[in-house]
């Protein structure tokens, strides 16, 4: 069964990966738009089977490029060409399944061709 997404949220609270900016009187959690930004990467990164501490660590990236310069900035961006490597392997995987796909279709089709109306 799929997590509802405010229990979503409170997971990656509790893993360290967004925090609210805020909490209202009543207790409610406040998110700014920089707080959703890194909930839409974290969300992005889940299908593609990164771990915690690998979403940990490209937020930390993201977190710190915005302010680093020289040799810091060059190894942040070193480390985020990694993470754009292992993101492109999804999608040539992805291109790869799609090519399966097609082709077990084609031999389903052939074999029912083939094998006629069941008895």
């Amino acid at each position: 069964m799929a997590e509802s997404f405010p229990g979503t949220i409170r997971h990656y609270e509790e893993a360290g990966l967004i925090v609210p900016s805020a909490r209202s009187e009543g207790g409610f959690r406040l998110y700014t738009q920089p707080d959703l930004d890194r909930l839409a990467v974290v969300k992005r990164m889940k299908p593609l089977s990164f771990t915690l501490d690998e979403m940990r660590d490209l937020l930390a990236v993201l977190d710190a490029l915005d302010t680093a310069t020289g040799v810091d900035r060059a190894a942040l961006l070193d480390r985020l060409a990694m993470f754009h490597t292992a993101a492109a392997r999804v999608t040539a995987l992805r291109d790869q399944l799609a090519l399966a796909e097609g082709f077990a279709g084609t031999l389903r089709a052939t074999l029912d061709h083939h094998q006629g109306p069941a008895a």
